[in-house]
C-alpha cells in the first residue's frame, strides 16, 4: 500500500478489537457470586438432611434440670386459733348460725359474734356462704377459713380488724369433713414445686 498507509519500518500493527476489561471483571465476579450461592446452598441442604450441628450439639449436653429443692416457699397461713370469725345466718332456717359456730369452735377457731344476717344480706347469699373481711384476710384468713366451706364466696370490706364474717347462704349444708379440710389446708401450706421441663 502506498500513501498514507504505507507501512515503514518492520513493525506491523496489530489487527484485533481491544480488550474490554470490565466485561472481563463482571464476568468473574459473576462466576465468583455464583460458586458462593452454590456453596451456600449445598451445606443447606447438608444441614436439613443431618439436623445440622446444634441440634447435635445440644443432645450431646445434658438438660440443666432444676433441683428438688428449687420449689416456691410454702406460703405463711394463719392457724385456725388466730382467726375470729362472726358467724351470720342469711337463710330463713333458724339456728344454722349457732349450730355452724359450735362446729367451727370445735375445729380450732376462735368464735366473734353470732346472729342472723344484716339486712343487706339478709336472704341476699345465693351460694353455700360468704366470707367478708378487711383487706388483708384474703391472703390470710379466708384461704384457711374456705377449707371449711368450699365454694364460699370472698367479699373484702374496710375494716381494719382481724376478724372475718361467715355469712352462710341458702345453699348451705354442712361444712367439710374434717379429714378432707386437714387436707385442703396441708395442700395450701406445701410449697409448690417447681414445674420441671426435663
Amino acid at each position: 500500500m502506498g500513501g498514507k498507509y504505507r507501512i515503514t519500518g518492520n513493525t506491523y500493527p496489530r489487527m484485533r478489537r481491544p480488550r474490554n476489561r470490565r466485561k472481563l471483571v463482571l464476568s468473574t465476579a459473576a462466576a465468583v457470586v455464583a460458586l458462593g450461592l452454590a456453596g451456600w446452598g449445598t451445606l443447606q441442604l447438608i444441614d436439613v438432611f443431618t439436623g445440622g450441628d446444634k441440634q447435635a450439639n445440644a443432645a450431646d449436653r445434658p438438660k440443666a434440670c432444676p433441683s428438688p429443692s428449687a420449689s416456691t416457699p410454702a406460703k405463711a397461713l394463719p392457724k385456725p386459733a388466730a382467726i375470729k370469725v362472726n358467724i351470720y345466718n342469711a337463710t330463713p332456717r333458724s339456728g344454722l348460725a349457732k349450730a355452724a359456730a359450735d362446729e367451727l369452735k370445735k375445729r380450732g377457731f376462735a368464735i366473734g359474734k353470732v346472729d342472723n344476717a344484716p339486712a343487706a344480706y339478709d336472704k341476699k347469699v345465693p351460694g353455700t356462704g360468704m366470707l367478708l373481711g378487711g383487706p388483708t384476710a384474703m391472703n390470710g384468713s379466708f384461704p384457711v377459713l374456705a377449707t371449711q366451706l368450699p365454694g364460699a364466696a370472698q367479699k373484702t370490706d374496710t375494716r381494719r380488724t382481724a376478724d372475718v364474717d361467715l355469712i352462710i347462704g341458702t345453699k348451705f349444708k354442712t361444712f367439710s369433713t374434717p379429714a378432707a379440710a386437714a387436707s385442703a389446708l396441708t395442700a395450701l401450706t406445701k410449697p409448690a414445686p417447681a414445674p420441671s421441663s426435663c
